[in-house]
């Protein structure tokens, strides 16, 4: 019997100071800690031995906080033992999200060696008043060097992240640094708009600007056109928008990302690490104290019952507003084939009414048995997708 694809998330939580507008479980950390880290991460890997070799590894994705604070030989480390307790897919896609400033080339060389083929690299601006603004740790010069790093030492896949809608961030400056980066011609584009998320030092600081009477964010109409700016300049550079945020080369779609945004499934390992896994929803432990502890225990289900906290399990109606209103952010849309085999019945007799208002107004189109939001349905996604919560 053929296994199941399956895809690995590891969290690494760690980084050099955060940044002002992150919300994520991170943090800075010595290096004593890291390595207690990554001890523990191995054995929550090598514990789940009996889970992964039912699948077949498809692709691995390193996120954080700032995996490339790591040593080289960490993340070597952590790939080994992932080998030596999954069945690999030999053209695996292997990620590392890294920042600039926190690379060279004998860790570009380690990451080759572990087999890493897809570097994620966190640029968000090419301005440096702007990088300063929002926190970022780096200068664009800093992330120009950590690029050609990458580049001289044989990594063919590269992304670069880009954020619009940052203080005192305008049209032209945004423009600037698009091109830019378009003149680099990396394989894939992740472009995103900021969100002012609640308990962030960016939050605070724009409250504090709000009660002097300012405000340092573009306007809405100044987003909108950064928004639209977005798809004229990547468009034009030959970038292909496959889902709301993200535009890459023919080919070069990252393919651990399409697992979230089609329902496959996926085990998270480390801190906080959130998995989607045989129909169910769960996460690992967010306290770090708790969560080496935990693995610790030589018990494996104990270790797991303890690890990790169920959210939900998916029934059928979780599942099929998932279906929709994640595989609508692609630019393919959804199968209506696909949808009938996995639940047994017609999209039609679920959404039959919404997908009819859609279409009347112009968010979605129907074509070869797909169904896929307009332009101006992406355009305004939040809302057109809402209709598909049952």
């Amino acid at each position: 019997m053929e296994k199941v694809d399956l895809s690995i998330y590891i969290h690494i939580p760690f980084c050099v100071r955060k940044c002002y507008y992150c919300d994520f479980l991170s943090a800075p950390m010595n290096e004593e800690t890291r390595a207690l880290y990554v001890s523990r991460l191995c054995r929550e890997i090598s514990l789940a031995k009996e889970e992964l070799l039912a699948y077949r590894v498809k692709t691995v994705f390193f996120g954080g906080g700032t995996p490339s604070l790591l040593e080289g030989r960490q993340i070597l480390e952590i790939l080994e033992c992932l080998r030596a307790n999954a069945d690999f897919d030999e053209e695996a896609e292997i990620t590392i999200e890294c920042n600039p400033g926190t690379v060279d080339q004998e860790k570009a060389r380690l990451y080759k060696k572990a087999g890493i083929n897809r570097i994620s690299l966190g640029l968000q601006s090419a301005q440096n008043e702007e990088l300063k603004r929002i926190g970022r740790i780096h200068t664009y010069e800093e992330f120009l060097k950590s690029y050609q790093i990458f580049r001289e030492e044989g990594f063919h896949n590269i992304n670069i992240d880009l954020m619009s809608a940052l203080p005192g961030q305008s049209l032209s400056s945004y423009e600037d640094s698009l091109q830019k980066v378009v003149g680099l011609a990396p394989e894939h584009i992740s472009a995103y708009s900021l969100i002012v998320e609640e308990d962030t030092t960016l939050k605070n600081m724009l409250e504090a600007e709000k009660k002097k009477g300012k405000n340092s964010l573009p306007s809405e109409e100044e987003e909108r056109r950064m928004y639209e700016l977005t798809k004229e300049v990547l468009g034009e550079a030959g970038y292909e928008r496959y889902e709301i945020s993200n535009y890459a080369k023919s080919g070069r779609e990252c393919r651990h990302n399409l697992v979230y945004w089609t329902l496959k499934p996926y085990l998270a390992f480390g801190l906080g690490g959130s998995s989607y896994f045989e129909g169910c929803r769960f996460y690992n432990q967010r306290n770090f104290k708790d969560y080496c502890e935990i693995l610790e225990k030589e018990d494996r289900k104990e270790v797991f019952s303890q690890l990790r906290e169920i959210e939900e399990i998916a029934d059928e109606k979780n599942q099929m507003e998932e279906f929709m209103f994640l595989g609508l952010r692609l630019s393919r849309g959804v199968s209506k084939k696909e949808f009938k085999e996995k639940f047994l019945k017609d999209m039609e007799e679920v959404y039959g009414r919404i997908i009819k208002e859609q279409k009347e107004q112009g968010l979605l189109v129907e074509e070869d048995g797909r169904l896929f939001l307009t332009d101006y349905g992406l355009d305004v996604s939040n809302r057109a997708m809402a209709g598909y919560l049952l």
